[in-house]
């Protein structure tokens, strides 16, 4: 009598590489998500029948070398700086004011221009190259 052991096919599906596989998955998909403008959320926004605008500025100050200071390329001098900036924002809620300072200025000039702006609540933005 001859006993054979019956050998039965099992099939299997190997896995190993698909840990791989589902990780390079997942930081596709997160690239490719962040890549995407996250803010946009689309919105029906309600109507009124008045509008209300806000009122903004931007000027630009410059200082060169010499301390010579001009807003928007209009020279004027440092004692008249302040009641120069106060006409130009009256009645304006957002004040920004673009600093460019030379380099070579010592760093108690761009205090001064700081505290100019400070008084007034002005928001100072110090302008700089690549």
């Amino acid at each position: 009598m001859k006993i054979r052991r019956k050998s039965r096919f099992a099939p299997e599906v190997f896995t190993h590489s698909l840990n791989d596989i589902m990780f390079f998955l997942l930081l596709f998909f997160l690239i490719i998500s962040t890549m995407s403008n996250p803010n946009v959320i689309k919105l029906m926004l309600p109507k009124a029948s008045a509008t209300q605008q806000m009122y903004k500025k931007q000027i630009t100050l410059s200082v060169d070398e010499n301390k010579a200071y001009f807003i928007d390329k209009e020279p004027i001098p440092f004692d008249n700086l302040e009641a120069q900036l106060q006409s130009i924002f009256a009645n304006v809620e957002e004040r920004t004011v673009v600093l460019r300072v030379d380099k070579n200025l010592a760093v108690q000039d761009l205090v001064d221009v700081l505290e100019i702006g400070a008084k007034n609540d002005i928001k100072m933005v110090m302008a700089t190259a690549k």
